[in-house]
């Protein structure tokens, strides 16, 4: 079913996404549950010209078994043939394409410490795999197709079967692989964050207020000479490519030590396959100095504590409450949606590529220039219909940038 719509989100993946060259190497990360979406993009690849296809397949239910079972030590080891398959994954200058799709409730009830423990391990160990993404060294893209576990989570009254269709449908959709002409689409939507990016670019704001009647009250300082980006980014090969697909979202990063008030968030959270719900966080000079949580408060406070930058913020997002992910008022589960959905923020490391030359700069005048460093990164929504954000510049002159959860510029 939806063979064509398939083939067609695989090639969008394929030459929208990453934009893989002829002779390249392409790399897809899959959940076995999508080996057979796996098999359409790397005939995608194929027929772009891929110089070849490696997989690499990933095993929620089998990483519990591992998490209830291996100690700490085992968890912790990261074998040489692991990090030896990241550095030539670098090397060959690959591009990768990451299917995203979690059953939120594997590993509910694990210990989120050593969760938290063996990502931390295999983080460091391959921190310069996460560089490469994160500068732009190689092109990237990250999309989603269903699974039985998540497709039966957004939508808990279908069938299995009736819940995979409607998750197909929305994929489809958000993804403008229903248009006549996807690639076009893409096109024509990336020339619309043109107009947000020139404009926030052009004031430079040195701060943005946010606020709603949820409690959220935050003070955002930025960086001088930041860059706001959205839709399609260059490498630094000067290809253009689409790190996520859908996005909907302009987005920059904050100034690690600007960050002040009450942050509540408006979505669930997924954070390594455990569920975060009704969550706050309040800021002091960047920090987080408390948080709460009604739902996963272990799962939250090992997120905070994962790695040093961790508890500070590294990306400030933009995204209207009526996009069109919002308006299919659906819960996805999945940041990769949510938070397309959502003005967000992220927990963690910022995009050097933020300020004017930070991609050229070393850890120490990023981190000078404002810009935090983490091997985390974790989005979190807090976008709402009442949501204000109002841009203060230099001389103390605001603007309203959102009113009522919408664009007002």
């Amino acid at each position: 079913m939806y063979t064509e719509n398939k083939q067609k989100l695989a090639d969008i993946a394929v030459n929208i996404g990453v934009n893989l060259q002829k002779d390249q190497l392409l790399v897809i990360n899959s959940p076995v549950e999508c080996a057979d979406f796996a098999r359409l993009v790397a005939d995608a690849a194929y027929t772009a010209g891929a110089r070849d296809v490696m997989v690499n397949y990933g095993d929620q239910r089998l990483a519990r078994l591992r998490y209830d079972h291996a100690s700490l030590e085992t968890l912790t080891t990261v074998a040489p043939w692991v990090i030896g398959k990241y550095l030539w994954i670098v090397d060959e200058n690959a591009a990768i394409i990451s299917i995203h799709a979690e059953d939120p409730t594997v590993f509910q009830g694990a210990d989120a410490s050593k969760i938290q423990a063996a990502s931390n391990a295999i983080q460091e160990a391959t921190e310069f795999y996460s560089q490469a993404i994160s500068n732009n060294d190689r092109r990237w893209c990250v999309i989603s197709v269903p699974t039985p576990g998540w497709a039966k989570r957004v939508f808990p009254d279908c069938t299995e079967a009736e819940a995979l269709d409607r998750l197909w449908e929305a994929i489809f959709k958000t993804t403008r692989t229903d248009q006549p002409d996807p690639i076009a689409a893409w096109e024509d939507h990336d020339r619309n964050f043109e107009s947000k990016c020139t404009f926030l670019n052009d004031k430079q704001f040195d701060a943005f207020i946010y606020s709603n009647s949820l409690g959220t009250n935050l003070t955002v300082g930025m960086p001088k000479n930041h860059v706001w980006a959205g839709g399609s980014e260059v490498a630094a090969d000067g290809i253009s490519f689409f790190p996520n697909i859908p996005t909907e979202e302009v987005f920059c990063a904050p100034h690690k030590s600007r960050v002040n008030g009450r942050l509540v968030a408006t979505h669930p959270l997924i954070y390594k396959g455990q569920l975060i719900d009704g969550f706050e966080f309040t800021f002091k000079n960047g920090q987080v100095v408390d948080y709460a949580a009604q739902v996963g408060l272990d799962a939250l406070k090992s997120l905070v504590e994962a790695n040093p930058g961790s508890n500070f913020l590294g990306e400030i997002a933009l995204v209207a409450h009526h996009s069109p992910i919002s308006d299919l008022n659906l819960l996805f589960y999945n940041t990769l949606f949510d938070e397309n959905a959502s003005c967000h923020f992220a927990l963690g490391s910022a995009y050097p590529s933020c300020i004017e030359g930070g991609t050229q700069m070393h850890r120490d005048q990023q981190e000078a220039a404002g810009l935090n460093y983490s091997l985390t990164h974790v989005d979190f929504m807090v976008g709402s219909a009442d949501l204000s954000i109002i841009g203060v510049d230099g001389d103390g002159h605001q603007t309203p940038i959102f009113v009522n959860g919408d664009w007002a510029i």
